[in-house]
């Protein structure tokens, strides 16, 4: 097994993802925040195992936008642990991609553009499944999994009808409202509840190890 992949957590063990899956537009407000269309179909794009990092950056080149989600873990073709993570954009890369219709991978899935918490194992969820994040200990963004337009099983049903799903890969499951740039020094808190109880958690100094 190649040493190098990078790695996150589950119940305190290290486990490397050979890949994260990312669903996009999957939060109403979020896409009319953005002045996107709602898709007709499931939006999804790749990450790279490279992309994980335990980093947040305030800058790479340009301004970076953050976006929380809950994100799930795959096992045994199952959701099997949740965690926060933090799918980060270059968002100005991003909108001049979309503009010429090329693919956003150079937005997306550089370097340092994916932050998880350590996973929890989860054997059932419901719609009260949330994720919250503050900055600086005001609360920036929250949403549901009664929001998603595509529920976590939905999704899990849909990337299996053409795409291998290997233990231990990522689902991001999308973003709801309240996107926004990334400052230096800012701290980012962020963490998925269910039935109103914390169940992973994280935080981060923007532009520190």
């Amino acid at each position: 097994m190649n040493q190098n992949l990078n790695t996150v957590l589950l119940d305190g063990q290290p486990i490397m993802p050979s890949k994260i899956i990312c669903i996009g537009r999957n939060y109403v407000e979020h896409i009319e925040e953005l002045g996107n269309e709602i898709p007709q179909e499931m939006v999804v794009f790749a990450k790279p195992n490279s992309a994980i990092s335990s980093t947040l950056h305030a800058r790479l080149g340009e301004s970076l936008h953050y976006e929380g989600e809950i994100c799930f873990m795959v096992i045994d073709g199952k959701l099997a642990a949740v965690a926060f993570g933090l799918d980060i954009t270059k968002r100005a890369l991003q909108s001049r991609l979309k503009s010429k219709g090329l693919p956003w991978e150079r937005a997306k899935a550089f370097d340092g553009s994916a932050l998880f918490s350590p996973f929890s194992p989860i054997e059932k969820w419901n719609e009260s499944l949330s994720v919250e994040l503050a900055i600086n200990n005001q609360p920036r963004q929250a949403g549901h999994v009664g929001l998603m337009m595509y529920k976590p099983d939905d999704i899990l049903r849909e990337l299996g009808t053409f795409m291998t799903l290997n233990d231990g890969d990522i689902i991001m499951t999308g973003t709801p409202k309240g996107v926004g740039e990334i400052k230096h020094d800012d701290l980012f808190s962020g963490r998925i509840l269910l039935n109103s109880e914390v169940i992973a958690a994280a935080q981060w100094i923007a532009g520190h190890k």
